[in-house]
Protein backbone atom coordinates (compact mmCIF):
# COMPACT_ATOMS: atom_id res chain seq x y z
CA UNK A 1 0.00 0.00 0.00
CA UNK A 2 1.37 3.56 -0.96
CA UNK A 3 1.66 5.55 2.37
CA UNK A 4 1.01 8.86 0.61
CA UNK A 5 -2.84 7.35 -0.59
CA UNK A 6 -5.26 6.13 1.93
CA UNK A 7 -7.85 6.18 -0.03
CA UNK A 8 -11.86 6.78 1.19
CA UNK A 9 -12.34 5.89 5.05
CA UNK A 10 -14.75 7.08 6.39
CA UNK A 11 -18.10 8.83 4.26
CA UNK A 12 -20.87 10.25 5.47
CA UNK A 13 -24.34 9.98 3.10
CA UNK A 14 -26.59 12.71 3.83
CA UNK A 15 -30.22 13.29 2.14
CA UNK A 16 -32.75 16.13 3.21
CA UNK A 17 -36.04 17.34 1.66
CA UNK A 18 -38.76 19.72 2.70
CA UNK A 19 -42.32 18.18 3.86
CA UNK A 20 -45.01 17.74 1.65
CA UNK A 21 -47.99 20.43 1.70
CA UNK A 22 -50.49 20.58 4.35
CA UNK A 23 -52.97 17.73 4.19
CA UNK A 24 -51.07 15.55 1.79
CA UNK A 25 -49.16 12.34 2.61
CA UNK A 26 -45.62 12.50 4.06
CA UNK A 27 -43.09 12.03 2.20
CA UNK A 28 -40.08 9.25 3.77
CA UNK A 29 -37.04 9.06 1.61
CA UNK A 30 -34.46 6.10 2.83
CA UNK A 31 -30.68 5.30 2.43
CA UNK A 32 -30.18 2.29 2.01
CA UNK A 33 -26.31 0.53 1.93
CA UNK A 34 -25.49 -2.86 0.39
CA UNK A 35 -22.40 -4.82 0.93
CA UNK A 36 -21.09 -7.34 -1.47
CA UNK A 37 -18.71 -10.07 -1.05
CA UNK A 38 -15.69 -10.33 -3.45
CA UNK A 39 -17.22 -13.65 -4.57
CA UNK A 40 -20.18 -11.83 -5.53
CA UNK A 41 -19.66 -8.17 -6.26
CA UNK A 42 -22.56 -7.81 -8.77
CA UNK A 43 -25.87 -9.69 -8.29
CA UNK A 44 -26.22 -10.88 -4.15
CA UNK A 45 -25.80 -8.30 -1.02
CA UNK A 46 -24.05 -9.99 1.19
CA UNK A 47 -26.81 -7.67 3.95
CA UNK A 48 -28.68 -4.18 3.72
CA UNK A 49 -28.08 -1.65 5.44
CA UNK A 50 -31.69 0.94 5.78
CA UNK A 51 -34.22 2.37 8.28
CA UNK A 52 -34.42 0.27 12.11
CA UNK A 53 -30.77 -1.81 11.12
CA UNK A 54 -27.34 -1.56 10.89
CA UNK A 55 -24.32 -3.89 9.65
CA UNK A 56 -23.46 -6.71 12.02
CA UNK A 57 -19.97 -5.20 12.47
CA UNK A 58 -21.24 -2.49 13.23
CA UNK A 59 -19.50 -0.02 10.22
CA UNK A 60 -21.93 1.07 8.39
CA UNK A 61 -25.21 2.61 10.46
CA UNK A 62 -27.75 5.15 10.01
CA UNK A 63 -27.78 8.37 12.13
CA UNK A 64 -30.07 9.81 11.81
CA UNK A 65 -33.43 9.15 10.15
CA UNK A 66 -36.87 11.04 9.08
CA UNK A 67 -40.32 9.89 7.75
CA UNK A 68 -41.17 13.35 6.52
CA UNK A 69 -38.44 15.51 5.90
CA UNK A 70 -39.31 17.94 8.90
CA UNK A 71 -35.90 17.53 10.39
CA UNK A 72 -33.28 20.41 10.69
CA UNK A 73 -30.52 20.30 8.44
CA UNK A 74 -29.96 16.63 6.97
CA UNK A 75 -33.10 14.56 7.01
CA UNK A 76 -31.35 11.12 6.57
CA UNK A 77 -27.96 10.67 7.76
CA UNK A 78 -25.72 7.53 7.47
CA UNK A 79 -22.02 6.86 8.11
CA UNK A 80 -19.96 4.17 6.45
CA UNK A 81 -16.58 3.35 8.06
CA UNK A 82 -14.89 1.13 5.01
CA UNK A 83 -11.53 0.51 6.42
CA UNK A 84 -13.17 -1.19 9.30
CA UNK A 85 -14.81 -3.17 6.80
CA UNK A 86 -13.86 -6.56 6.76
CA UNK A 87 -11.84 -7.54 4.05
CA UNK A 88 -14.12 -9.93 2.78
CA UNK A 89 -16.37 -7.22 1.19
CA UNK A 90 -15.00 -5.49 -2.01
CA UNK A 91 -17.91 -3.53 -2.64
CA UNK A 92 -20.88 -1.33 -1.12
CA UNK A 93 -23.71 0.25 -2.79
CA UNK A 94 -25.85 3.03 -1.80
CA UNK A 95 -28.93 4.69 -2.98
CA UNK A 96 -31.96 6.26 -1.65
CA UNK A 97 -35.17 4.96 -1.78
CA UNK A 98 -38.63 6.18 -1.60
CA UNK A 99 -41.03 4.26 0.50
CA UNK A 100 -44.37 3.80 -1.13
CA UNK A 101 -47.27 2.93 1.07
CA UNK A 102 -49.37 5.77 0.23
CA UNK A 103 -49.04 5.42 -3.85
CA UNK A 104 -46.19 5.41 -6.41
CA UNK A 105 -43.88 8.20 -5.41
CA UNK A 106 -41.44 9.72 -7.44
CA UNK A 107 -38.67 12.45 -6.88
CA UNK A 108 -40.36 14.75 -8.92
CA UNK A 109 -43.05 14.92 -6.08
CA UNK A 110 -40.25 15.48 -3.55
CA UNK A 111 -39.98 19.15 -2.72
CA UNK A 112 -36.22 20.61 -2.66
CA UNK A 113 -34.37 17.41 -2.31
CA UNK A 114 -31.25 17.01 -1.97
CA UNK A 115 -27.96 14.80 -0.98
CA UNK A 116 -24.59 15.61 -0.27
CA UNK A 117 -22.01 12.52 -0.07
CA UNK A 118 -18.52 13.91 2.02
CA UNK A 119 -15.36 12.51 4.32
CA UNK A 120 -14.45 14.78 7.02
CA UNK A 121 -15.06 17.73 5.52
CA UNK A 122 -14.31 17.20 1.64
CA UNK A 123 -17.88 16.92 -0.12
CA UNK A 124 -17.32 14.00 -2.67
CA UNK A 125 -20.44 14.26 -3.95
CA UNK A 126 -23.74 16.93 -4.16
CA UNK A 127 -27.16 16.44 -5.99
CA UNK A 128 -30.73 17.13 -6.13
CA UNK A 129 -31.89 14.21 -8.09
CA UNK A 130 -32.80 16.30 -11.24
CA UNK A 131 -31.69 13.15 -13.07
CA UNK A 132 -33.79 10.26 -11.71
CA UNK A 133 -36.74 12.89 -11.19
CA UNK A 134 -39.32 9.50 -13.02
CA UNK A 135 -37.47 7.10 -10.15
CA UNK A 136 -38.71 5.57 -7.33
CA UNK A 137 -35.43 4.74 -5.73
CA UNK A 138 -31.91 5.60 -6.81
CA UNK A 139 -28.22 4.48 -6.42
CA UNK A 140 -26.09 7.42 -5.51
CA UNK A 141 -22.55 6.08 -4.61
CA UNK A 142 -20.42 3.04 -5.12
CA UNK A 143 -17.17 2.40 -3.29
CA UNK A 144 -14.71 0.14 -4.24
CA UNK A 145 -12.09 -1.92 -2.50
CA UNK A 146 -8.86 -2.45 -5.22
CA UNK A 147 -6.18 -5.16 -4.40
CA UNK A 148 -4.19 -2.82 -1.68
CA UNK A 149 -7.22 -2.57 0.27
CA UNK A 150 -7.72 0.91 -0.71
CA UNK A 151 -11.68 2.29 -1.24
CA UNK A 152 -12.16 4.52 -4.17
CA UNK A 153 -15.77 6.36 -4.61
CA UNK A 154 -17.63 6.36 -7.80
CA UNK A 155 -20.50 8.34 -8.25
CA UNK A 156 -23.45 6.44 -9.23
CA UNK A 157 -26.93 7.91 -9.94
CA UNK A 158 -28.97 5.62 -11.73
CA UNK A 159 -32.92 5.88 -11.37
CA UNK A 160 -35.33 2.49 -10.41
CA UNK A 161 -38.85 2.20 -10.69
CA UNK A 162 -38.96 0.02 -7.76
CA UNK A 163 -40.61 -0.83 -3.95
CA UNK A 164 -37.55 -0.40 -1.67
CA UNK A 165 -37.44 -3.89 -0.95
CA UNK A 166 -36.97 -5.16 -4.31
CA UNK A 167 -34.49 -2.10 -5.14
CA UNK A 168 -32.13 -3.17 -2.28
CA UNK A 169 -32.05 -6.65 -4.08
CA UNK A 170 -31.28 -5.47 -7.22
CA UNK A 171 -29.33 -1.99 -6.68
CA UNK A 172 -26.17 -3.53 -7.30
CA UNK A 173 -26.85 -5.40 -10.53
CA UNK A 174 -25.25 -4.34 -13.20
CA UNK A 175 -27.18 -1.77 -15.96
CA UNK A 176 -28.75 -3.96 -18.87
CA UNK A 177 -27.79 -2.19 -22.02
Amino acid sequence: MNGLNKGISKVEVSVKWDPGATGEPAIDLDIVAATYLATDTQENPDYVVHFDSRSPDGTIYLNRDSKDGKGLGWDEVMTLELTRLNKRYTRVMVGVAIQQRTGRRTFVGVRNPALRIREGYTVLAEDDFGGVLGSTATTVAEFVRDDSGEWTFRPSFRGYDADPATFARIMGKPEES
